[in-house]
């Protein structure tokens, strides 16, 4: 075999990955646009695949079911929001309290900007589907451990006096969530920069002493 064929055979052999890829990605950009336009009852794996422009089978093969392409698309949009950027913050030494506070909270607004329909669509699903009523729970407890953690890391006497570790957490989440995001962008008109400040300056002030 040819050196020309072996570099031929490779690059071919790259580009299937790639289009397998694409394939994937654009099938579960379809899902999210049907989850998001008619449910996740009223979505068949059929009229995912129309939408694609795949097979049925191509759907299967790449996600298994409907369950795993509502997983994959929620996987999908903790990757848009950045994790990042945020995780770059609260691992930095320096970083004080409030900073890690806006960053968190910063992670946030752009999960529920670029996300907060998928986040409702796993949640309506869930009613009806354990197995995604287990991976919303899932995450709500992932970002649970993620804030104590960082809570606990803090010294000692940078909590209000009287609060602990886990009413800390509890003072977060009823703050800064999908439902409180939604009530001030869509029924107050507020910019989603506007909810991350005021989430950072209230954060503060309830969760951190002085």
């Amino acid at each position: 075999m040819s050196v020309g064929e072996t570099g031929k055979r490779r690059y071919d052999s790259l580009r299937r990955v790639a289009q397998a890829r694409e394939t994937r990605a654009e099938i579960a950009r379809a899902a999210r646009r049907l989850f998001v336009a008619h449910g996740w009852a009223a979505t068949t794996v059929r009229a995912v695949a129309e939408e694609a422009k795949v097979s049925v089978p191509t759907v299967y093969a790449a996600y298994g079911d409907k369950a795993g392409l509502v997983r994959a698309v929620a996987d999908a949009a903790d990757i848009s929001a950045d994790p990042v950027a945020t995780l770059a913050v609260l691992e930095d030494a320096s970083a004080g309290p409030a900073r890690q506070l806006a960053a968190m909270a910063a992670y946030d607004r752009r999960l529920f900007e670029r996300s907060g329909d998928v986040i409702a669509l796993v949640r309506e699903a869930g009613r009806t589907e354990p197995a995604l009523a287990a991976a919303y729970e899932a995450g709500r407890r992932g970002g649970d451990d993620t804030r104590a953690q960082v809570f606990s890391s803090w010294p000692d006497g940078t909590l209000r006096s009287g609060l602990d570790v886990r009413s800390a957490v509890d003072v977060y989440a009823a703050l800064c969530n999908i439902d409180v995001y939604t009530t001030l962008t869509v029924e107050r008109a507020w910019r989603p920069d506007r909810v991350e400040r005021w989430w950072g300056e209230v954060l503060a002030r309830e969760l951190l002493a002085g």
